[in-house]
């Protein structure tokens, strides 16, 4: 099992999201058996709590339910996790102070990288933009974006580690 931690500020919007867009993109390419992700956020803020309702009704529209329940990054989520996804530039020196905090070495970057990487629509750094003080529409552009990233980077986890389909898709 190759498991992908998404991490966001808070992990109420932006993560969750990531988390169940990765999931369901997998689930429909019949490799859920070998890709699986989670997610959790740098701040401890919404530990133990729901992901904000307007994540959960965009991807509800999506007809994707998000049952996540808010969690903090840990020390033991940098050893368990194969990738860890981030979401912009801020969340990136976030978690590599946090590898340099907890005395791990520093982690490469196939370990560690930005989402966006795999935006097919971009070039460059470009983050996902935190969609919290924003209207439901930039939830859409949120979640759009994390769709079509997520399909780019579950074909190169796929042809990486040499993942076949196991399940049938609907």
């Amino acid at each position: 099992m190759r498991k992908v931690l998404f991490v966001c500020l808070g992990n109420i919007c932006r993560s969750p999201i990531g988390e169940a867009t990765f999931n369901e993109i997998a689930r429909k390419k019949g490799v859920s058996e070998t890709l699986w992700a989670d997610s959790a956020g740098i701040m401890g803020w919404h530990v133990g709590k729901k992901a904000d309702q307007r994540t959960i009704k965009n991807a509800a529209k999506h007809h994707i339910e998000i049952t996540h329940l808010g969690r903090k990054l840990s020390a033991k989520d940098l050893d368990d996790f194969d990738h860890i996804v981030v979401m912009d530039e801020q969340n990136f020196e976030d978690v590599h102070k946090f590898y340099y905090d907890t005395k791990k070495s520093p982690p490469s970057a196939e370990k560690l990288f930005l989402i966006r990487d795999f935006d097919p629509t971009v070039r460059g750094v470009h983050d996902v933009k935190d969609p919290y003080y924003e209207g439901e529409e930039v939830f859409e552009d949120v979640f759009q974006t994390l769709w079509r990233s997520n399909e780019a980077l579950i074909e190169h986890l796929i042809e990486k580690h040499d993942i076949q389909s196991t399940e049938a898709s609907p």
